[in-house]
């Protein structure tokens, strides 16, 4: 019988609204506090004496960040997302308490190790906990909403950021943030407990050996955070010693790779169809649209004059087309989800090759920046589609790995191409050219094609 309109699974309903106002809370807290770091940091080093230790504090949780991903999906599959959550909301509260009681930089470092940590627990757990908690027809609304809470930190988090660190201090930044945490844990509470009481999932031979591959990959997890530490340091020091620094990126990357073996699903890197090809489409789609992103405010401002303050309308625009598509993606539209995936890839490529006329040619700027509006509803689309299908292709038996998965294609794809087009601009910081920005966003233009050429296979398997 077909279900009526009444009959449907509503998102903001007394049976789910607790769990959706909870992970809400937990995400909007969590993009405040990225959002922050930017801004407080800069105050925080000059008051500490420490310049030096700039770099090593924006690396610190990107390297714990990724070890933390591996963690976390081994844990939530085999005890189930509480567990992880908890970790993660404690993990988050100390990592809070040490920058906002900091005394010297070597607090700040820990606490910033602290708070990757805690990231990627409350990444992965979250998502386990909406598989569980939700039917698989609201998960689209739900991953839409993921990506709404972080256009309010993206376009007020910088400027409370620097009210609060005028008026306050810098510590409040930190400390003020833990004002959220306690209502969203309680909201939680109700799914929490449902996920408790449900019964565990029966482990079949094949599970326990995926279970047991995954283990291995630990150790690879561990050198991979370490590479992509290691490579962001090496990157900051790049222009005073080229070579010491392009030698320590180089066997970064090799590493990199050769862990990204290891712990990505066997098949990734030939978009085997099923889970592997939705891991390849995730690696190739962030790499793209992050790569673009982090030199788009930069190209701005050395080819086309921008102010700092006027080229910093690229992060509004991703934050406002990003939740767009989102919520495009969210809506009922009786299209097989494949599709919207290809549909926000192939934005993606188009959006992009468009923003390359930024570098390559004198045309108006509001063209390009209209380009990176579309790369960003194109972005919204399939990331969120990509979520869906990460658990339309999981059960309760592997959901948190593969979760954790796709999130370390992102983050070690994504710390590739940074990696890359950072060491290809450092050689070329004292004059950079309009080539070298052409490049970057080209490429960026491409891995989106091959991802629209790999969506296809993002299907279980016959």
């Amino acid at each position: 019988m077909t279900t009526t309109a009444e009959a449907r699974p509503k998102l903001f309903t007394g049976q789910h609204l607790p769990l959706v106002l909870g992970v809400i809370g937990l995400v909007t807290l969590g993009a405040f506090e990225n959002r922050a770091v930017g801004t407080a940091l800069p105050t925080m080093v000059r008051e500490f004496d420490a310049l030096g230790s700039f770099g090593l504090a924006n690396a610190a949780p990107n390297a714990s960040y990724l070890i933390s991903l591996a963690i976390a999906g081994l844990w939530s599959d085999r005890r189930g997302p509480i567990p992880t959550l908890r970790a993660g909301a404690i993990s988050f509260t100390l990592a809070q308490l040490l920058v906002g009681t900091a005394t010297a930089m070597p607090m700040v470092i820990a606490g910033r190790l602290l708070s990757g940590l805690a990231e990627g627990l409350l990444d992965v757990s979250l998502m386990v906990l909406v598989a569980r908690a939700l039917p698989a027809v609201l998960r689209p609304r739900m991953f839409s909403l993921f990506a709404a809470m972080w256009i309010l930190p993206s376009v007020l988090g910088p400027v409370l950021t620097g009210v609060v660190t005028e008026q306050f201090g810098w510590r409040w930044v930190f400390l003020g943030a833990l004002i959220l945490l306690v209502p969203s844990w309680l909201l939680l509470r109700p799914a929490m407990r449902q996920s408790a009481d449900a019964p565990a999932p029966e482990r079949t031979a094949e599970d326990a050996a995926e279970l047991a591959a995954w283990r291995a990959a630990l150790p690879w997890a561990l050198a991979a955070s370490v590479a992509l530490f290691s490579m962001t340091l090496a990157g900051d020091h790049l222009e005073a010693h080229p070579i010491l620094g392009g030698t320590a990126v180089v066997v970064a990357l090799a590493v990199l790779g050769r862990a990204a073996v290891r712990v990505m699903p066997a098949g990734t890197f030939t978009a085997r169809r099923g889970f592997p090809a939705v891991v390849a489409v995730r690696g190739l789609g962030g790499a793209a649209f992050a790569g673009v992103g982090a030199y788009l405010p930069l190209l701005l401002t050395l080819q086309h004059d921008f102010s700092p303050s006027r080229a910093g309308v690229t992060l509004s625009i991703t934050g406002v087309c990003w939740a767009f598509g989102s919520w495009l993606q969210g809506r009922e539209h009786g299209i097989e989800r494949v599709v919207v995936l290809r549909t926000g890839l192939a934005f993606m490529t188009l959006g992009l090759a468009v923003t390359s006329l930024l570098a390559w040619t004198d045309a108006t700027t509001w063209i390009g920046l209209i380009g990176w509006g579309f790369a960003g509803v194109g972005m919204g689309l399939s990331s969120s589609s990509l979520s869906v299908l990460t658990l339309d292709l999981s059960d309760q038996s592997n959901s948190g790995r593969n979760t954790s998965a796709g999130q370390m294609a992102a983050t070690m794809s994504i710390a590739t191409a940074l990696a890359i087009s950072g060491t290809l601009l450092a050689f070329n910081a004292d004059d950079p050219q309009p080539w070298v920005f052409g490049a970057i966003v080209t490429t960026g233009s491409v891995l989106a094609l091959l991802g629209f050429l790999a969506a296809p296979r993002a299907r279980r398997s016959q």
